[in-house]
């Protein structure tokens, strides 16, 4: 399944990072989720333009979006190397001052690699968007066992400790982005022809881009409010809530295959040369199906984990009974995660990404009310993670209106939405 081989990352990074590096993995791994506004905007694209049959343009998507994600990545590592430790300071707190000088060698080695994780993205996107996942997953599994491996010998072995867990994920990063160019060449478009997209272009770019990078923002300024809400309650409660929030990482990157799967297939069916919204309502009904299915198996998993083995994450017996006031709300989380990313995949694919906006700001803005009302009223840790049942709920049943609907991308044949402005070729 594309993208499961993260799942050995995540589970190798939980011992080092539960309690030592929360604020870091929010910078690194949160902040990165930012850019995926990157990766949806270019297998959009591609997949747009090669229902049209126009694979010229598919090349210069690829150029003038490869420079975007170069130019992001560098920005991104400048920021990272000048303002880290700043924001580390300022998410944390001051109650937890003393994992500070650990968290900031983590997001100082970690953001080494952002041009290549960038770049890496276009390329994975890119082909993904032409329905190929050999050439990304192959490339995943090539990093997740150098991650893996790396780990064990940095860590475990030669005692670098947090920062040997950080060299091994920013080389696997790197790795990872060069498999994906070279696998994107292997299909006959050049992934090292950069194109510096015109004014226009850019503008293009923006109006796909931009009501993705809200939707990314909100969601992941939510889950960002969720760890700086833990991170004031003290330290076993960040603790338990960072091994909870990776558990959960690791169960619902199962999930976003089923998001790309949408992405993929849904424009040739919703406005290619041969579209059938038919089809596409079968699709959609087909990965809600599977979506609901994984979302009980993968919220079982995940919840029975730390309830029985808790002891694989921590001994501290403080952190455990933590983890165990949150399991309910886990599950209730879990359970829905994969089904929204069919939703949302196939909304992306509609391109109806002014709902999708406006909805995920609307759920992050109820969702912060309900997470400071928790709060305030001394709810602990179980309010966050039911502030996060009711924003991933409200995200599911939303989406589903909207698709439901007659006017929506599955059954109006309005097709002005899709309307793109043809870009220049350099």
């Amino acid at each position: 399944m594309l993208l499961g081989f993260k799942v050995m990352k995540w589970g190798l990074l939980i011992c080092f990072l539960f309690e030592w590096a929360g604020p870091a993995t929010v910078l690194c791994d949160y902040m990165s989720y930012v850019f995926m506004f990157l990766s949806i905007a270019t297998s959009n694209m591609v997949a747009t333009y090669l229902a049209r049959g126009d694979k010229n343009q598919v090349q210069h998507q690829i150029s003038i979006l490869l420079f975007v994600g170069m130019t992001c990545g560098l920005l991104m590592l400048v920021f990272t190397r000048f303002f880290g430790s700043w924001a580390l300071t300022a998410f944390s707190g001051p109650k937890n001052a003393q994992i500070l000088p650990a968290a900031n060698t983590y997001v100082q080695i970690r953001g080494l690699a952002w041009p290549a994780v960038l770049v890496g993205w276009v390329a994975q996107s890119a082909s993904l968007g032409m329905k190929d996942s050999w050439g990304p997953l192959k490339a995943l599994a090539v990093s997740s066992v150098v991650n893996g491996v790396g780990d064990v010998v940095l860590c475990s072995f030669l005692g670098y400790g947090i920062a040997g867990a950080a060299w091994a994920t920013m080389v696997s990063q790197v790795i990872a982005g060069y498999m994906m160019i070279e696998a994107l060449n292997k299909k006959g478009y050049n992934a090292f022809a950069i194109s510096v997209p015109t004014l226009d272009e850019i503008l293009t770019i923006i109006g796909l881009a931009a009501p993705v990078f809200v939707t990314m923002i909100s969601k992941v300024a939510f889950y960002s409010l969720m760890i700086y809400f833990a991170t004031s309650m003290g330290t076993h409660s960040v603790a338990a809530h960072q091994v909870m929030l990776q558990i959960m990482g690791m169960c619902t990157v199962m999930g976003e295959p089923l998001s790309q799967t949408a992405q993929s297939f849904m424009p040739e069916l919703i406005y290619g040369v041969n579209r059938s919204l038919k089809k596409a309502r079968r699709l959609l009904k087909s990965l809600v199906t599977i979506g609901s299915t994984m979302g009980l198996l993968l919220g079982t998993i995940g919840t029975f984990a730390p309830w029985l083995f808790p002891n694989i994450f921590t001994r501290d017996q403080k952190v455990i009974q933590e983890m165990y006031k949150v399991l309910l709300p886990f599950f209730m989380a879990i359970a829905v995660t994969p089904s929204i990313h069919c939703l949302e995949g196939t909304l992306l694919a509609g391109r109806d990404l002014r709902f999708l906006s406006f909805s995920m700001t609307g759920c992050f803005s109820l969702g912060t009310v309900a997470l400071m009302l928790f709060s305030s009223r001394g709810y602990g840790l179980p309010g966050c993670w039911y502030a996060l049942v009711g924003f991933q709920w409200a995200r599911f049943f939303l989406s589903l209106r909207r698709l439901l609907s007659l006017d929506g991308v599955l059954f109006s044949e309005d097709l002005s939405r899709y309307e793109m402005e043809k870009l220049k070729v350099n």
